[in-house]
Protein backbone atom coordinates (compact mmCIF):
# COMPACT_ATOMS: atom_id res chain seq x y z
CA UNK A 1 0.00 0.00 0.00
CA UNK A 2 1.52 3.28 -1.12
CA UNK A 3 1.71 5.95 1.56
CA UNK A 4 2.62 9.62 1.22
CA UNK A 5 2.98 12.42 3.74
CA UNK A 6 1.22 15.73 3.02
CA UNK A 7 3.15 18.35 4.99
CA UNK A 8 1.04 21.44 5.64
CA UNK A 9 2.76 24.76 6.42
CA UNK A 10 1.24 28.09 5.34
CA UNK A 11 -1.28 26.34 3.09
CA UNK A 12 -3.98 25.51 5.61
CA UNK A 13 -6.84 24.58 3.30
CA UNK A 14 -8.33 21.69 1.34
CA UNK A 15 -9.58 23.66 -1.71
CA UNK A 16 -7.16 24.22 -4.60
CA UNK A 17 -4.13 22.78 -2.83
CA UNK A 18 -1.90 21.14 -5.45
CA UNK A 19 0.26 19.56 -2.75
CA UNK A 20 -2.69 17.73 -1.23
CA UNK A 21 -4.15 16.75 -4.59
CA UNK A 22 -0.80 15.33 -5.73
CA UNK A 23 -0.35 13.33 -2.52
CA UNK A 24 -3.85 11.85 -2.76
CA UNK A 25 -3.41 11.03 -6.45
CA UNK A 26 -0.05 9.31 -5.98
CA UNK A 27 -0.93 7.19 -2.95
CA UNK A 28 -3.42 4.79 -1.43
CA UNK A 29 -3.28 6.60 1.88
CA UNK A 30 -1.79 9.86 3.09
CA UNK A 31 -0.58 11.34 6.35
CA UNK A 32 -1.64 15.01 6.54
CA UNK A 33 0.68 16.59 9.10
CA UNK A 34 1.44 19.96 10.62
CA UNK A 35 4.67 20.33 12.55
CA UNK A 36 4.96 22.91 15.30
CA UNK A 37 8.56 23.87 14.69
CA UNK A 38 10.16 25.65 17.65
CA UNK A 39 11.24 28.48 15.37
CA UNK A 40 7.68 28.87 14.20
CA UNK A 41 6.13 29.38 17.63
CA UNK A 42 9.07 30.73 19.64
CA UNK A 43 11.04 32.78 17.13
CA UNK A 44 11.62 36.52 17.31
CA UNK A 45 8.95 37.19 14.69
CA UNK A 46 6.13 35.34 16.41
CA UNK A 47 3.07 37.05 17.83
CA UNK A 48 0.06 36.02 19.93
CA UNK A 49 -2.29 37.23 17.19
CA UNK A 50 -0.73 35.05 14.50
CA UNK A 51 -0.38 32.09 16.84
CA UNK A 52 -4.08 32.32 17.70
CA UNK A 53 -5.00 32.62 14.01
CA UNK A 54 -2.78 29.61 13.26
CA UNK A 55 -4.40 27.44 15.94
CA UNK A 56 -7.90 28.32 14.77
CA UNK A 57 -6.85 27.49 11.21
CA UNK A 58 -5.47 24.11 12.33
CA UNK A 59 -8.73 23.23 14.07
CA UNK A 60 -10.65 24.22 10.95
CA UNK A 61 -8.33 22.19 8.70
CA UNK A 62 -8.58 19.13 10.95
CA UNK A 63 -12.38 19.33 10.80
CA UNK A 64 -12.31 19.59 6.99
CA UNK A 65 -10.00 16.57 6.69
CA UNK A 66 -12.08 14.53 9.11
CA UNK A 67 -15.21 15.22 7.07
CA UNK A 68 -13.37 13.52 4.21
CA UNK A 69 -12.42 10.51 6.30
CA UNK A 70 -8.92 11.75 7.14
CA UNK A 71 -7.30 13.67 9.95
CA UNK A 72 -4.63 16.26 10.67
CA UNK A 73 -1.68 14.83 12.57
CA UNK A 74 0.11 17.25 14.87
CA UNK A 75 3.77 16.87 15.73
CA UNK A 76 6.29 19.15 17.45
CA UNK A 77 10.02 19.55 16.84
CA UNK A 78 12.43 19.85 13.92
CA UNK A 79 10.64 19.11 10.62
CA UNK A 80 13.42 16.95 9.20
CA UNK A 81 13.40 14.69 12.27
CA UNK A 82 9.64 14.54 12.67
CA UNK A 83 9.00 13.87 8.98
CA UNK A 84 11.69 11.20 8.91
CA UNK A 85 10.23 9.49 11.97
CA UNK A 86 6.71 9.68 10.57
CA UNK A 87 7.83 8.23 7.23
CA UNK A 88 9.58 5.34 8.99
CA UNK A 89 6.55 4.62 11.17
CA UNK A 90 4.02 4.67 8.31
CA UNK A 91 6.20 3.37 5.48
CA UNK A 92 5.71 6.57 3.49
CA UNK A 93 7.87 6.83 0.38
CA UNK A 94 7.07 10.47 -0.47
CA UNK A 95 6.68 13.78 1.34
CA UNK A 96 4.64 16.43 -0.46
CA UNK A 97 4.75 20.13 0.43
CA UNK A 98 4.11 23.56 -1.09
CA UNK A 99 6.97 25.76 -2.31
CA UNK A 100 7.82 28.72 -0.09
CA UNK A 101 10.12 31.67 -0.77
CA UNK A 102 11.44 33.39 2.35
CA UNK A 103 15.04 32.80 3.49
CA UNK A 104 13.81 30.96 6.61
CA UNK A 105 11.55 28.69 4.56
CA UNK A 106 14.26 27.94 2.01
CA UNK A 107 16.80 27.00 4.69
CA UNK A 108 14.25 24.79 6.43
CA UNK A 109 13.22 23.06 3.21
CA UNK A 110 16.81 22.42 2.13
CA UNK A 111 17.48 20.67 5.44
CA UNK A 112 14.30 18.61 5.11
CA UNK A 113 15.01 17.54 1.53
CA UNK A 114 18.59 16.54 2.36
CA UNK A 115 17.57 14.58 5.47
CA UNK A 116 14.74 12.73 3.73
CA UNK A 117 16.83 11.88 0.71
CA UNK A 118 19.33 10.18 3.02
CA UNK A 119 16.47 7.94 4.10
CA UNK A 120 15.55 7.25 0.49
CA UNK A 121 12.35 9.27 0.75
CA UNK A 122 11.33 11.36 -2.23
CA UNK A 123 10.20 14.96 -1.79
CA UNK A 124 7.60 16.45 -4.12
CA UNK A 125 7.28 20.25 -4.14
CA UNK A 126 4.11 21.76 -5.57
CA UNK A 127 3.02 25.34 -6.32
CA UNK A 128 0.14 27.00 -4.54
CA UNK A 129 1.53 29.85 -2.46
CA UNK A 130 1.37 32.53 -5.18
CA UNK A 131 -0.52 33.26 -8.36
CA UNK A 132 2.50 32.31 -10.48
CA UNK A 133 4.43 29.07 -10.10
CA UNK A 134 7.89 29.93 -11.39
CA UNK A 135 9.78 33.08 -10.38
CA UNK A 136 12.25 32.80 -13.23
CA UNK A 137 9.67 33.46 -15.96
CA UNK A 138 9.65 37.16 -15.05
CA UNK A 139 12.85 39.07 -15.79
CA UNK A 140 14.37 41.99 -17.63
CA UNK A 141 15.37 41.65 -21.28
CA UNK A 142 18.85 40.83 -20.00
CA UNK A 143 17.59 38.01 -17.81
CA UNK A 144 17.97 39.91 -14.52
CA UNK A 145 15.38 40.21 -11.74
CA UNK A 146 12.97 43.11 -12.12
CA UNK A 147 13.19 45.67 -9.30
CA UNK A 148 10.23 47.91 -10.13
CA UNK A 149 6.61 46.90 -9.73
CA UNK A 150 5.07 48.25 -12.95
CA UNK A 151 7.21 46.23 -15.42
CA UNK A 152 6.84 43.24 -13.11
CA UNK A 153 3.07 43.64 -13.19
CA UNK A 154 2.98 43.90 -16.99
CA UNK A 155 4.70 40.53 -17.31
CA UNK A 156 2.90 38.98 -14.33
CA UNK A 157 -0.50 39.50 -15.92
CA UNK A 158 0.46 37.33 -18.90
CA UNK A 159 2.23 34.48 -17.11
CA UNK A 160 0.28 31.24 -17.77
CA UNK A 161 -1.58 30.04 -14.70
CA UNK A 162 -2.11 26.50 -13.46
CA UNK A 163 -5.61 25.10 -13.28
CA UNK A 164 -6.98 25.08 -9.71
CA UNK A 165 -6.72 21.66 -8.08
CA UNK A 166 -9.83 19.81 -7.01
CA UNK A 167 -10.51 19.28 -3.34
CA UNK A 168 -10.30 15.54 -2.51
CA UNK A 169 -13.68 14.01 -1.71
CA UNK A 170 -12.25 11.28 0.48
CA UNK A 171 -8.97 10.72 2.27
CA UNK A 172 -7.57 7.52 3.72
CA UNK A 173 -5.06 7.72 6.57
CA UNK A 174 -3.10 5.00 8.39
CA UNK A 175 -4.87 3.16 11.20
CA UNK A 176 -3.75 3.43 14.82
CA UNK A 177 -1.60 6.53 14.25
CA UNK A 178 -2.05 9.02 17.06
CA UNK A 179 -3.28 12.36 15.65
CA UNK A 180 -1.80 14.43 18.47
CA UNK A 181 -3.38 17.41 20.14
CA UNK A 182 -3.57 20.92 18.77
CA UNK A 183 -2.09 22.92 21.67
CA UNK A 184 -3.76 25.82 23.38
CA UNK A 185 -2.65 29.40 22.83
CA UNK A 186 -1.53 29.65 26.45
CA UNK A 187 0.85 26.75 25.93
CA UNK A 188 2.50 28.31 22.90
CA UNK A 189 2.91 31.94 23.97
CA UNK A 190 6.42 32.56 25.27
CA UNK A 191 6.76 33.01 29.03
CA UNK A 192 8.32 36.45 28.49
CA UNK A 193 5.57 37.55 26.09
CA UNK A 194 4.01 40.83 27.16
CA UNK A 195 1.67 41.29 24.21
CA UNK A 196 -1.94 40.22 24.29
CA UNK A 197 -4.33 38.93 21.65
CA UNK A 198 -6.22 41.71 19.90
CA UNK A 199 -9.85 41.59 21.10
CA UNK A 200 -11.37 42.15 17.66
CA UNK A 201 -8.99 40.10 15.52
CA UNK A 202 -10.46 38.09 12.64
CA UNK A 203 -11.17 34.41 13.17
CA UNK A 204 -8.74 32.03 11.47
CA UNK A 205 -9.44 29.11 9.17
CA UNK A 206 -10.45 28.27 5.62
CA UNK A 207 -14.17 28.38 6.40
CA UNK A 208 -13.92 31.92 7.81
CA UNK A 209 -11.75 32.95 4.87
CA UNK A 210 -14.16 31.62 2.27
CA UNK A 211 -17.04 33.31 4.05
CA UNK A 212 -15.17 36.59 4.03
CA UNK A 213 -14.25 36.16 0.34
CA UNK A 214 -17.88 35.48 -0.62
CA UNK A 215 -19.02 38.61 1.20
CA UNK A 216 -16.34 40.74 -0.48
CA UNK A 217 -17.16 39.40 -3.96
CA UNK A 218 -20.84 40.16 -3.44
CA UNK A 219 -20.64 43.58 -1.84
CA UNK A 220 -17.15 45.09 -1.94
CA UNK A 221 -15.47 44.19 -5.21
CA UNK A 222 -17.40 46.25 -7.77
CA UNK A 223 -16.40 49.62 -6.31
CA UNK A 224 -13.06 48.53 -4.88
CA UNK A 225 -11.14 50.91 -7.14
CA UNK A 226 -13.12 53.85 -5.75
CA UNK A 227 -13.45 52.86 -2.10
CA UNK A 228 -10.34 50.94 -1.10
CA UNK A 229 -8.57 54.05 0.23
CA UNK A 230 -11.59 55.28 2.20
CA UNK A 231 -10.54 54.63 5.77
CA UNK A 232 -13.97 55.17 7.26
CA UNK A 233 -15.76 52.93 4.77
CA UNK A 234 -13.43 50.00 5.55
CA UNK A 235 -13.97 48.79 1.99
CA UNK A 236 -10.89 46.61 1.56
CA UNK A 237 -11.14 42.83 1.28
CA UNK A 238 -9.52 42.00 4.64
CA UNK A 239 -8.32 38.76 3.06
CA UNK A 240 -4.61 39.27 3.77
CA UNK A 241 -4.49 37.09 6.89
CA UNK A 242 -6.19 34.22 5.06
CA UNK A 243 -3.78 34.55 2.17
CA UNK A 244 -0.79 34.64 4.53
CA UNK A 245 -1.77 31.36 6.19
CA UNK A 246 -2.90 29.82 2.90
CA UNK A 247 -6.50 29.46 4.08
CA UNK A 248 -7.40 30.88 0.67
CA UNK A 249 -5.86 30.19 -2.73
CA UNK A 250 -4.78 33.12 -4.88
CA UNK A 251 -5.52 31.10 -8.00
CA UNK A 252 -9.02 30.30 -6.84
CA UNK A 253 -9.59 34.02 -6.20
CA UNK A 254 -8.26 34.92 -9.65
CA UNK A 255 -10.64 32.44 -11.26
CA UNK A 256 -13.73 34.08 -9.78
CA UNK A 257 -12.78 37.71 -10.45
CA UNK A 258 -15.13 39.24 -13.04
CA UNK A 259 -14.26 42.03 -15.46
CA UNK A 260 -14.42 45.64 -14.32
CA UNK A 261 -12.39 48.40 -12.72
CA UNK A 262 -12.95 47.16 -9.18
CA UNK A 263 -11.78 43.59 -9.86
CA UNK A 264 -8.82 44.91 -11.88
CA UNK A 265 -7.71 47.13 -9.00
CA UNK A 266 -7.99 44.23 -6.57
CA UNK A 267 -6.08 41.94 -8.93
CA UNK A 268 -3.27 44.49 -8.96
CA UNK A 269 -3.05 44.17 -5.17
CA UNK A 270 -2.58 40.42 -5.55
CA UNK A 271 0.29 41.19 -7.91
CA UNK A 272 1.99 43.29 -5.20
CA UNK A 273 1.92 40.23 -2.96
CA UNK A 274 3.67 38.13 -5.60
CA UNK A 275 6.11 40.97 -6.30
CA UNK A 276 7.43 41.12 -2.75
CA UNK A 277 7.84 37.35 -2.60
CA UNK A 278 9.69 37.60 -5.91
CA UNK A 279 11.96 40.29 -4.44
CA UNK A 280 12.74 38.39 -1.24
CA UNK A 281 13.50 35.28 -3.33
CA UNK A 282 16.12 37.08 -5.40
CA UNK A 283 17.31 39.51 -2.71
CA UNK A 284 17.14 37.72 0.68
CA UNK A 285 19.53 40.31 2.14
CA UNK A 286 16.61 42.74 2.20
CA UNK A 287 15.57 41.23 5.51
CA UNK A 288 18.61 42.80 7.14
CA UNK A 289 19.49 45.88 5.14
CA UNK A 290 18.09 48.49 2.80
CA UNK A 291 17.77 47.41 -0.81
CA UNK A 292 19.16 50.74 -1.99
CA UNK A 293 22.83 50.77 -1.08
CA UNK A 294 22.97 54.57 -1.00
CA UNK A 295 20.68 54.56 2.04
CA UNK A 296 22.40 51.85 4.06
CA UNK A 297 24.18 54.51 6.09
CA UNK A 298 21.16 56.76 6.46
CA UNK A 299 21.15 58.37 9.90
CA UNK A 300 18.23 57.49 12.14
CA UNK A 301 17.20 59.13 15.38
CA UNK A 302 17.26 57.11 18.59
CA UNK A 303 14.35 58.37 20.65
CA UNK A 304 12.59 55.66 22.65
CA UNK A 305 9.90 58.06 23.89
CA UNK A 306 8.89 59.03 20.35
CA UNK A 307 8.89 55.37 19.32
CA UNK A 308 6.67 54.43 22.25
CA UNK A 309 4.27 57.29 21.52
CA UNK A 310 3.97 56.00 17.95
CA UNK A 311 3.40 52.42 19.12
CA UNK A 312 0.77 53.46 21.65
CA UNK A 313 -1.13 55.75 19.28
CA UNK A 314 -0.36 58.87 21.29
CA UNK A 315 1.47 61.08 18.81
CA UNK A 316 -1.10 63.87 18.79
CA UNK A 317 -1.82 63.25 15.10
CA UNK A 318 -5.31 61.68 15.04
CA UNK A 319 -4.97 59.70 11.82
CA UNK A 320 -1.70 58.14 12.99
CA UNK A 321 -3.07 57.36 16.43
CA UNK A 322 -6.27 55.86 15.03
CA UNK A 323 -4.25 53.51 12.84
CA UNK A 324 -1.92 52.39 15.60
CA UNK A 325 -4.86 51.71 17.90
CA UNK A 326 -6.63 49.78 15.16
CA UNK A 327 -3.54 47.58 14.95
CA UNK A 328 -3.71 46.70 18.64
CA UNK A 329 -7.48 46.28 18.62
CA UNK A 330 -7.82 44.15 15.48
CA UNK A 331 -4.39 42.74 14.70
CA UNK A 332 -4.83 44.38 11.32
CA UNK A 333 -4.52 47.82 9.77
CA UNK A 334 -6.02 49.39 6.66
CA UNK A 335 -3.46 49.55 3.85
CA UNK A 336 -3.71 53.33 3.43
CA UNK A 337 -3.21 53.69 7.18
CA UNK A 338 -0.10 51.49 7.00
CA UNK A 339 1.42 53.92 4.53
CA UNK A 340 0.53 56.92 6.70
CA UNK A 341 2.03 55.52 9.90
CA UNK A 342 5.07 54.22 8.01
CA UNK A 343 5.79 57.62 6.53
CA UNK A 344 5.25 59.26 9.93
CA UNK A 345 7.67 56.90 11.71
CA UNK A 346 10.48 57.09 9.17
CA UNK A 347 10.12 60.63 7.82
CA UNK A 348 8.45 62.74 10.55
CA UNK A 349 10.02 60.99 13.55
CA UNK A 350 13.19 59.95 11.70
CA UNK A 351 13.14 56.50 13.31
CA UNK A 352 14.51 53.37 11.67
CA UNK A 353 11.99 51.51 9.49
CA UNK A 354 13.09 48.27 11.17
CA UNK A 355 11.34 49.42 14.37
CA UNK A 356 8.11 49.62 12.40
CA UNK A 357 8.71 46.32 10.66
CA UNK A 358 9.26 44.56 14.00
CA UNK A 359 6.26 46.21 15.67
CA UNK A 360 3.96 45.21 12.84
CA UNK A 361 5.19 41.61 13.07
CA UNK A 362 4.35 41.62 16.77
CA UNK A 363 0.72 42.54 16.14
CA UNK A 364 -0.41 41.75 12.60
CA UNK A 365 -2.38 38.57 11.94
CA UNK A 366 -1.20 38.93 8.33
CA UNK A 367 2.42 39.54 9.34
CA UNK A 368 3.99 38.13 6.19
CA UNK A 369 7.79 38.44 6.18
CA UNK A 370 8.12 39.28 2.47
CA UNK A 371 5.24 41.74 2.27
CA UNK A 372 5.93 43.42 5.59
CA UNK A 373 9.58 43.96 4.71
CA UNK A 374 8.79 45.14 1.20
CA UNK A 375 6.13 47.60 2.31
CA UNK A 376 8.26 49.09 5.08
CA UNK A 377 11.23 49.62 2.77
CA UNK A 378 8.86 51.06 0.15
CA UNK A 379 7.38 53.70 2.46
CA UNK A 380 10.79 54.48 3.96
CA UNK A 381 12.06 55.16 0.39
CA UNK A 382 14.95 52.72 0.82
CA UNK A 383 13.61 49.67 -1.04
CA UNK A 384 12.74 48.52 -4.53
CA UNK A 385 10.38 50.49 -6.73
CA UNK A 386 12.19 53.76 -5.89
CA UNK A 387 10.62 57.21 -6.12
CA UNK A 388 11.74 60.65 -4.94
CA UNK A 389 11.62 60.82 -1.16
CA UNK A 390 9.13 63.68 -1.11
CA UNK A 391 6.54 61.57 -2.94
CA UNK A 392 6.33 59.19 0.04
CA UNK A 393 6.57 61.85 2.72
CA UNK A 394 2.95 62.26 3.73
CA UNK A 395 1.38 65.12 5.65
CA UNK A 396 -0.72 63.25 8.26
CA UNK A 397 -3.27 66.06 8.49
CA UNK A 398 -3.77 66.17 4.73
CA UNK A 399 -4.02 62.39 4.61
CA UNK A 400 -6.76 62.50 7.25
CA UNK A 401 -8.74 65.12 5.36
CA UNK A 402 -8.40 63.21 2.09
CA UNK A 403 -9.00 59.63 3.22
CA UNK A 404 -11.18 60.18 6.30
CA UNK A 405 -13.02 63.39 5.42
CA UNK A 406 -15.96 62.74 7.75
CA UNK A 407 -13.76 61.54 10.60
CA UNK A 408 -15.43 58.13 10.80
CA UNK A 409 -12.13 56.26 11.09
CA UNK A 410 -10.58 58.63 13.63
CA UNK A 411 -13.66 58.66 15.86
CA UNK A 412 -13.88 54.86 15.66
CA UNK A 413 -10.45 54.33 17.22
CA UNK A 414 -9.78 57.57 19.12
CA UNK A 415 -12.92 58.03 21.22
CA UNK A 416 -11.54 61.03 23.11
CA UNK A 417 -11.95 62.98 19.85
CA UNK A 418 -15.53 61.84 19.26
CA UNK A 419 -17.08 65.25 19.94
CA UNK A 420 -14.48 67.31 18.08
CA UNK A 421 -16.06 68.91 15.03
CA UNK A 422 -14.94 67.92 11.54
CA UNK A 423 -13.17 71.26 11.05
CA UNK A 424 -10.57 70.45 13.71
CA UNK A 425 -10.59 66.67 13.78
CA UNK A 426 -7.42 66.25 11.70
CA UNK A 427 -5.62 68.94 13.73
CA UNK A 428 -7.34 69.23 17.13
CA UNK A 429 -4.54 71.33 18.59
CA UNK A 430 -5.83 74.21 16.48
CA UNK A 431 -8.99 74.46 18.61
CA UNK A 432 -9.27 77.43 20.93
CA UNK A 433 -9.50 76.79 24.66
CA UNK A 434 -13.23 77.44 24.47
CA UNK A 435 -13.67 74.98 21.60
CA UNK A 436 -11.66 72.37 23.44
CA UNK A 437 -13.93 72.74 26.42
CA UNK A 438 -17.07 72.37 24.32
CA UNK A 439 -15.70 69.23 22.66
CA UNK A 440 -14.73 67.64 25.95
CA UNK A 441 -11.19 67.22 24.73
CA UNK A 442 -8.50 69.42 26.26
CA UNK A 443 -5.28 69.11 24.30
CA UNK A 444 -2.41 68.08 26.51
CA UNK A 445 -4.82 66.59 29.01
CA UNK A 446 -7.45 64.43 27.26
CA UNK A 447 -5.45 64.01 24.07
CA UNK A 448 -1.70 64.61 23.55
CA UNK A 449 -0.16 67.58 21.82
CA UNK A 450 1.66 66.75 18.56
CA UNK A 451 5.01 65.17 19.35
CA UNK A 452 6.57 66.98 16.39
CA UNK A 453 5.81 69.76 13.92
CA UNK A 454 5.26 68.14 10.53
CA UNK A 455 6.47 71.15 8.53
CA UNK A 456 9.77 71.21 10.42
CA UNK A 457 10.13 67.42 10.35
CA UNK A 458 9.58 67.37 6.60
CA UNK A 459 12.51 69.71 5.96
CA UNK A 460 14.74 67.73 8.31
CA UNK A 461 13.81 64.46 6.60
CA UNK A 462 14.55 65.75 3.10
CA UNK A 463 17.92 67.07 4.24
CA UNK A 464 18.73 63.78 5.98
CA UNK A 465 17.97 61.70 2.90
CA UNK A 466 19.84 64.15 0.67
CA UNK A 467 23.00 63.83 2.79
CA UNK A 468 22.96 60.05 2.29
CA UNK A 469 22.93 60.17 -1.51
Amino acid sequence: MRTAIAWFRNDLRVHDLPMLAAAVHASDRIVPVFILDNGLVEGAGTSPNRTRFLLESLHDLRAALRRRGGDLFIRSGNPEKELGALAKKTGASEVHFTADYTPFARRRDQKVVAALHKQGIQTVISPGRLAIDDMSVISTSGGQPIKVFTPFFKQWQHVPRRRPAKSPRSITVPDSLSPGDIPTLEKLIRSDETLTVSPKAAKGGEHAGRTRLKRFLESGLTDYHKDNNDLGADATSRLSSYLHFGCLSVREIEKVLPAGDGPAAFHRQLAWRDFYHYIIWYFPGNLHQEFQERYRHLSWHNDTQLLQAWKDGKTGYPIVDAAMRQLQTEGWMHNRARLIVGSFLTKDLGLDWRHGEAHFLQWLCDGDIANNNGNWQWIASVGVDPAPVFRRLYNPSSQAKTYDPDGVYIRRYVPELAEVCDKYLAEPWRMSAEEQGKSGCVIGQDYPRPVIDHAVARKVALERYHRST
